[in-house]
């Protein structure tokens, strides 16, 4: 796939029936890749590893980290929800960044705040220091994110080379949330909380020492940033990531939760008007002019709905009802990641002699399947009958979806947008998330679990606890 070059912007671009600019080959890109390609694809693997293992590394930890830092029990939700919030709200601004200044300058200097942040997290001596920090990390995430991907496209040829990339690339991004509740829960166990945050550094580090010398960088894109757009898009998804995250926590009848949503649409509304008059638009209208493109972002966007459901519940449900330690916690998502690992080894080759919308199919039933019966948990039921097995066919139905989606997304997006692209779809990602856990909270709640402390070391406990899980699992279904 060519690298994209703009022309100055008093030139008008070329462009194609569906109003998609045309793309040509610059002498620098023809040759998409690099001479040490599984080092390139290693070094973008271990990136994307990091930024999304962060989404979910913590929730083991945070038992450690409140009696640590003394937080309250509404601030320390703040611990994953500061980095959620900054994450997915610069997320469009970062896909757009790289695709004009450079996607590996970018990357770098995304990783470069995120392993700073990270620095400063473990160091912080009390909760305001390390709410700050976990907000710098989803701001530098923002910028990496998009990027990461993105650089997938413009160093590794279009066909075999890039749909095995691609599939490597999906199978990280799947694993990476079930992989931080193991990886929480171990460096928890053996050592201290402050260690979910130290060892980002050494693979900070090695990032920025290899990326540069093994990872091509882009042709920059003489534009000038959509300022207008990056101001009101960055606005409403705060806005909007903001009100699932205090409505989960508060209830939907809160005054802050229920003001989010209208900032939020009126910043959607004015971000529309202003990409119509941008020159050069933060997100190019016609990345919605395909069917297949659109319906992938949707999945993108009910996907990892399904998943922190899973996560949240399931966590609560070892630890609360099994009475499970952080380590062996964090062991019991293995399934899930091992099964979602091994099936992204072959879903490439299926996607190659069956299409992409027969795995996808197949995977959002298997991720059905899994919730469902993950909402007849009982309090009386062990981990092997309760949870074993929806977690391996959550982990198989995630790993036949994640390649397709992301090829159904990339595969006719010109290389000098595919940051945009990128960006798009991390968005959908974080805002399906907050949404997901949002809905999925208030349903818990109100079966019986919000009303009050509920005390697991009782049998009645335990089934009250299960029975809103229940009810919770159960619209997780419909996610899927």
């Amino acid at each position: 796939m060519a690298e994209q070059t703009l022309p100055p912007s008093d030139v008008r671009r070329p462009t194609a029936p569906d109003g998609r600019p045309t793309a040509r080959v610059d002498p620098d890109e023809r040759d998409a890749g690099v001479g040490r390609p599984g080092l390139t694809l290693a070094i973008l693997l271990i990136s994307q590893l990091m930024l999304f293992l962060d989404a979910s590394v913590v929730f083991v930890a945070l038992p450690r980290i409140s009696s640590g830092l003394h937080f309250s029990p509404a601030g320390l939700s703040w611990v994953t929800n500061a980095y959620t919030l900054s994450f997915g709200g610069l997320l469009l601004l970062g896909g757009r960044a790289g695709d004009i200044f450079g996607r590996r300058r970018v990357l770098v200097a995304g990783i470069v705040v995120f392993t700073v942040a990270s620095l400063a997290a473990a160091l912080a001596a009390d909760p305001a220091l390390l709410l700050a920090a976990r907000a710098a990390q989803g701001v530098g995430a923002a910028f990496a994110g998009p990027s990461t991907l993105a650089l997938i496209a413009s160093n590794f040829a279009a066909g075999p080379a890039r749909n095995r990339a691609l599939g490597a690339f999906a199978a990280v991004s799947g694993v990476s949330l079930s992989l931080g509740l193991l990886a929480g829960g171990i460096l928890t166990a053996w050592g201290s909380w402050r260690w979910v945050f130290i060892v980002n550094l050494p693979i900070g580090g090695a990032v920025l020492a290899l990326a540069p010398r093994f990872v091509r960088e882009t042709v920059r894109q003489p534009a000038r940033l959509d300022l207008p757009g990056a101001l009101t898009s960055t606005v409403g998804m705060v806005a909007l990531v903001y009100g699932f995250i205090r409505a989960a926590g508060s209830g939907w009848t809160d005054p802050l939760a229920i003001a989010a949503f209208p900032v939020a649409a009126v910043a959607g509304a004015l971000f529309a008007v202003a990409e119509r008059r941008a020159a050069e638009p933060l997100v190019p209208g016609w990345l919605f002019a395909d069917r297949d493109r659109v319906g992938a972002y949707l999945n993108m966007l009910f996907l990892p709905a399904t998943m922190f459901g899973t996560f949240y519940f399931l966590t609560q449900f070892v630890q609360e009802v099994l009475g499970y330690g952080p380590l062996r916690a964090g062991l019991a998502f293995l399934p899930l990641s091992l099964s979602l690992f091994g099936t992204s080894r072959i879903v490439a080759r299926l996607v190659t002699r069956f299409g992409a919308r027969p795995p996808m199919v197949a995977g959002a039933s298997l991720i059905i399947a899994g919730a469902a019966w993950l909402s007849q948990i009982s309090a009386d039921g062990g981990y092997l009958a309760v949870a074993f097995g929806p977690l391996v066919l959550i982990g198989v139905g995630t790993g036949l979806s994640f390649f397709p989606l992301n090829l159904t997304i990339l595969s006719s997006v010109p290389a000098g947008s595919a940051g945009s692209a990128s960006g798009v779809l991390q968005a959908m990602q974080q805002v399906g998330a907050s949404l997901g856990l949002a809905v999925l909270v208030t349903v818990y709640t109100s079966g019986g679990a919000g009303s009050g402390p509920v005390d697991t070391a009782t049998v009645a406990g335990r089934r009250t606890l299960t029975t809103a899980m229940a009810h919770g699992f159960a619209v997780a279904a419909l996610f899927g």
